[in-house]
């Protein structure tokens, strides 16, 4: 149970920061620093076991069905490696950005987020399943970019947080399909399954179209050629959010994911030349691009993207050793990138630059900032002594060791050389320039150090790069034997962890790149070589530009497509809606036999006199439609009562009660929006003769209205008459009782074997209801259509959400008067009736016709009737509706039903069932669908008042003139409507 509390604790403490007074900095970081101990605590707990080759796990069941997956977490030496980053360095982190964030800055929004990352970086890092993986993988894409747009103020913070969010989350897609066509392959998502499964998926037809998916998401994240450009663009971030995504944890999920798959997808060509050819790209063209940078986190940020490449490219060596020094190299780029960020961020902290053309002479203001990097600076340039010296010295042993050919034997190792020069380079270049030479003059602040504790952070991570590089054996030794074993398991190679390892050709090739990195470092600045921020060769090959370009070739090709596609008149959208439609569903019935009816049917009078009725409406509605709104309103009222005495006269109560309650609301929606519509200019009375483009327009659309009409009627009758077993009814009318615990099957499925289906259903609602609430906010008529004389805003007493504006010489206007009080007053006197009947049809609807959406329905329909009756300003000077909260307690409610299951190890949605005896009651049946049920009941009623109160707020605030008796009747009664 500690990993799932491991995991849930930075989500749990996310939701508390958030919740937080922005002025309490110390508690949020107190908060978010003792949630990350916390973690780092209970994942060191584990040690022991990991030390000797344990795993350790915690599954629940998750998703059921043919391959279930459970929700499994999986700590090994590997993910307790990388678990003790992510929270130990998230801890450090926490300390620094306590001082580094100003008192101008959201700091609970900072901390909320950050803490979401953290919790989406640790599930990534123990994902037992593959499915998971994924999830937690794109939480980390939608949380960095979150933390990448903090300061959404600043345009380049909202251009690198949205390319960050696209390359990353189009890379998370290619993940999904990657490990969906893994997970076939193998027959399980089950990470312990797929990784003892190499030769399988070596050997399968799609093995280089898995491992091109999956490269494809671990490339991008890990920001390697050609998907490298976004990450610096994302240093528009605050210098904490760079230290801990760009360096240490978010950049090392795409090496994380391929050093875990490497038992899988390593071991063959296709692996080398993918994953190496890109690595070794990256490796290069970062290197040489952060020599010419003029902003310390454009260095750093393109230095990060090299070693990250010399990562991705020891990987694919298909080397045993490769991969365990690709893991210590993780962990020694991590230490030291982490604390030249922040020294970067402390420099622009107290000087309020980053450009290295102004800076200069640093050293004496700031001497202790000068030493952590000045060595942290020396560690990645893989000086003697550190820690980047010793992974570094292993590269380069692997690189001589490749055997692909004799241009990879040659060609490999100097490769690795140059840009190892490459590296010494711009970590001179990055030392130099900022803390040595002439004192610069020209700073917006006068340079000083920064608080003692803003230093520790720093301080404690070059001490790591000393103590790792004079003790590597004591020291990270035994973490990345731990680690190396959960991988590679028996076949684990020996290597000695040691700083002299005698005279030989990787220590040459390390001196050489010294050497070689001091002299051109020497010539770029004598001969005044470097210019800020284009490098030679390649400045004319900008990825940001690239992307832009891309960007705007898809917003192009996405207007062509809509002005093809798109009309101003709802005519032709419903055109291309319904005759597509017919097309689509017409392909599966063209093979035939499906029209055999099993049982006869036999006319009844009723029927077809109902249906006659109906028909009439329906025509009745499309003539009217011409001459007068209100009348075609109520025609299609008619037309949709059919339709619900239809569904009763068939057996399906519960949709004759839905079509019912949703018919009542409909009429009300279109009634307050034909205020909206254009008034008719000239009415058609037939005197005037028709052109042949009208006759051929008419003609279109009553062929497809017939076409349609006729082919839904043909599919209910085959459905409804086809013979018993050939469809899923009988397994929902068997199984509703005995499995679902309700006899109305239709409830039953909705809430339980369709669970999932409703919960996704009930979002969307939420979400087009606030949508709507949104749009209408913002609405203006044409100025023409507002009436003349002065507007003055008001607030509903109640509800200030739901602001209007109001003609201001009589604001009693809208309080009913007169005739209209007997109406008023019995319409509040229904609205407690109409409670009990609403949550009568919610409580029977798992065993009866009811349910929480036609109970919500009609709790919807009692306000509103409010609404109708007494006026907006009436009812929201007198109740609190918020339907607001009430979207947000359904959703929540019915989430809470949902994962109520995970706390008797049981499926996401499962319904929990009990027997309570209450005294003076009896027994009384409970089940968990009920307070699902509920949700839905709250959101359908928070929805369904949202959006016609805001229709009804625009009819009040807009009061429109209109030159002919069918438009003005219409307005009329919307106006008494609202």
């Amino acid at each position: 149970m500690s990993l799932i509390l491991i995991l849930i604790l930075p989500f749990i403490g996310s939701l508390i920061a958030v919740a937080l007074p922005s002025n309490a900095r110390n508690i949020e970081a107190w908060l978010s620093g003792a949630i990350a101990l916390a973690c780092a605590v209970l994942t060191a707990l584990h040690y022991p076991a990991i030390a000797e080759g344990q795993v350790v796990q915690f599954s629940t069941p998750w998703i059921p069905g043919g391959l279930p997956i459970d929700f499994n977490l999986r700590m090994d030496g590997y993910a307790w490696l990388f678990g003790m980053l992510i929270t130990l360095m998230g801890a450090l982190i926490v300390l620094y950005a306590r001082y580094y964030l100003s008192p101008q800055d959201p700091v609970p929004r900072f901390f909320s987020f950050f803490l979401l990352f953290m919790g989406s970086m640790l599930g990534v890092v123990m994902s037992g399943n593959l499915v998971q993986l994924v999830v937690f993988w794109e939480l980390t894409s939608l949380t960095s970019f979150m933390l990448i747009a903090y300061w959404n103020h600043r345009l380049d913070a909202r251009r690198g947080a949205r390319m960050s969010l696209t390359v990353t989350g189009a890379g998370g897609l290619c993940l999904l399909a990657g490990v969906l066509m893994l997970g076939h392959v193998v027959g399980s998502y089950d990470l312990d399954i797929v990784l003892a499964s190499g030769d399988m998926v070596r050997q399968h037809p799609w093995y280089t179209t898995i491992l091109v998916l999956i490269a494809l998401g671990a490339l991008t994240k890990s920001a390697q050629f050609p998907f490298h450009f976004w990450l610096p663009n994302a240093m528009a971030a605050p210098t904490p959010v760079s230290a801990y995504l760009h360096s240490a944890t978010m950049v090392k999920a795409g090496v994380f994911l391929l050093a875990r798959f490497w038992p899988v997808l390593a071991g063959t060509d296709e692996w080398f030349y993918i994953i190496g050819g890109a690595g070794l790209c990256t490796l290069v063209l970062g290197a040489y691009a952060a020599i010419f940078q003029q902003d310390m986190k454009g260095v750093l940020a393109y230095s990060t993207i090299s070693h990250l490449g010399l990562i991705t490219l020891l990987l694919g060596l298909n080397s045993r050793l490769g991969l365990v020094a690709a893991i210590f190299h993780m962990m020694n780029h991590a230490t030291f990138k982490a604390s030249l960020f922040m020294a970067a961020g402390i420099v622009d902290h107290e000087t309020g630059t980053r450009d290295m053309g102004r800076l200069s002479g640093l050293r004496k203001a700031m001497p202790i900032t000068a030493t952590l990097a000045v060595v942290a600076a020396a560690s990645m340039a893989g000086v003697p002594l550190l820690n980047g010296f010793l992974s570094k010295e292993m590269f380069f042993a692997e690189t001589v060791l490749a055997s692909h050919g004799p241009v990879i034997e040659s060609g490999l190792p100097l490769m690795a050389v140059v840009a190892s020069a490459f590296s010494v380079a711009y970590s001179l270049r990055f030392v130099l320039e900022v803390f040595y030479g002439p004192k610069a003059t020209d700073l917006p602040r006068s340079p000083h150090e920064p608080p003692f504790w803003m230093l520790v952070p720093s301080g404690l991570l070059v001490l790591t790069c000393l103590v790792v590089g004079m003790l590597p054996m004591y020291t990270l030794g035994p973490l990345l034997e731990s680690a190396t074993f959960s991988i590679l398991g028996d076949a684990t190679p020996h290597y000695d962890l040691k700083i002299w390892h005698g005279f030989n050709l990787p220590l040459a090739m390390s001196l050489t790149a010294l050497a070689g990195g001091i002299l051109l470092m020497h010539l770029l600045r004598h001969q005044n070589y470097v210019k800020p921020g284009r490098a030679p060769l390649i400045y004319r090959f900008d990825g940001r530009r690239s992307f832009e370009l891309l960007m705007e070739g898809i917003d192009s090709l996405s207007a062509t497509l809509l002005n093809l596609l798109y009309s101003p008149g709802l005519q032709r959208q419903l055109l291309v809606i319904t005759a597509g439609t017919f097309v689509v569903a017409l392909l599966p019935l063209m093979r035939g036999g499906w029209l055999q009816p099993e049982l006869g049917t036999e006319a009844n009078l009723f029927f077809i006199t109902l249906w006659l009725a109906g028909s009439a409406c329906a025509i009745g509605a499309a003539r009217q439609a011409k001459f007068h709104r209100l009348a075609t309103l109520a025609l299609s009222g008619g037309a949709g009562l059919a339709t619900a005495l239809t569904f009763a006269w068939f057996s399906a109560p519960d949709l004759a009660l839905t079509q019912l309650a949703v018919e009542v609301v409909t009429v009300v929606l279109i009634l307050l929006g034909l205020r909206w519509l254009p008034p008719r200019i000239e009415a058609d009375d037939g005197s005037a003769p028709l052109n042949a483009r009208t006759v051929v327009r008419r003609g279109r659309d009553l062929a497809v209205a017939v076409a349609a009409g006729a082919g839904m009627a043909a599919l209910a009758y085959a459905v409804m008459t086809r013979p018993s077993g050939q469809g899923i009814s009988d397994f929902f009318l068997l199984n509703a009782l005995p499995e679902g615990h309700g006899s109305n099957v239709v409830n039953v499925i909705l809430v339980d074997f369709r669970g999932f289906d409703t919960l996704g259903e009930i979002t969307v609602l939420g979400i087009v209801a606030l949508t709507v609430f949104a749009l209408m906010r913002r609405f203006r008529p044409p100025p023409e259509s507002i009436k003349d004389g002065p507007l003055r805003r008001q607030q509903g007493a109640n509800n200030p959400s739901l602001d209007h504006v109001e003609p201001e010489p009589d604001p009693e206007a809208d309080l009913p008067r007169g005739n209209m009080q007997a109406p008023a007053v019995l319409a509040r006197l229904l609205l407690p009736m109409a409670v009990l009947v609403s949550l009568f049809f919610l409580l029977r609807g798992h065993n009866l016709p009811g349910g929480g959406f036609v109970g919500g329905l009609i709790m919807a329909t009692a306000i509103i009737l409010q609404y109708i009756v007494g006026g907006v300003v009436w009812v929201e000077s007198r109740q609190s509706i918020r339907p607001q909260k009430w979207i947000a307690l359904g959703l929540l409610v019915a989430g809470c039903a949902a994962l109520s299951a995970w706390a008797v190890s049981r499926p996401f949605l499962s319904a929990l069932v009990g027997d309570f005896d209450l005294p003076m009651i009896g027994t009384v049946h409970l089940s968990s669908v009920l307070f699902f049920d509920l949700g839905v009941y709250m959101l359908v009623i928070g929805a369904t008042v949202l959006m016609l109160v805001a229709l009804a707020h625009q009819s009040l605030r807009f009061r429109r003139k209109v030159p002919h008796a069918g438009a003005a009747g219409a307005a009329t009664s919307s106006s008494g409507a609202s």
